[in-house]
């Protein structure tokens, strides 16, 4: 099997186009969320310096207020992926009534070339959505995470003290 060079330069040109296009729907909802996970991802890759308690402390309180507001936008790109989804259905259906003549395969490839914008379109809030979506489930673990580390640490502190006081 031979995979095309032109198709698969298409496919990239394409692609890098919507991929850009859902960067910038996104980045008004997740933007304070990337910036932040980028600074956590900073301070964890210091391996001689583990985050201190104050900085677990700010992870935790930043990161909770940080989800719930991107987890709103994800519930307002989740309206527009539904609106675009319904456009789409709606001019597919218009072109496929206007269909006069030709078998139901013919009729059914023209509509869907017909409504290829608002596929497309569809397709970038569909796609918008589920990474915003990927964004909000993936800073929940990391706030599980700290939360895990800091009740390790509490309970360490806690036997420590214990030990002292025998």
């Amino acid at each position: 099997m031979s995979v095309s060079k032109e198709l698969l330069d298409k496919v990239e040109e394409n692609s890098a186009e919507i991929d850009k296009t859902i960067e910038e729907i996104i980045e008004r909802y997740s933007g304070e969320l990337d910036d932040y996970m980028q600074f956590i991802i900073g301070i964890l890759r210091n391996d001689e310096q583990p985050p201190t308690d104050a900085e677990l402390d700010d992870f935790a309180l930043r990161l909770s207020s940080l989800i719930y507001f991107t987890s709103v936008g994800a519930e307002q790109m989740g309206i527009r992926d539904d609106l675009s989804s319904s456009a789409y259905k709606e001019a597919y259906n218009v072109a496929r009534s206007m269909q006069k003549s030709g078998t139901v395969a013919d009729k059914n490839a023209q509509a869907e070339l017909d409504a290829m914008t608002e596929k497309v379109v569809s397709i970038v809030y569909s796609k918008a959505y589920r990474i915003l979506k990927a964004k909000v489930d993936s800073a929940q673990e990391v706030l599980s995470s700290v939360k895990k580390v800091m009740s390790r640490r509490m309970s360490e502190a806690e036997l420590s003290m214990m030990q002292i006081n025998k």
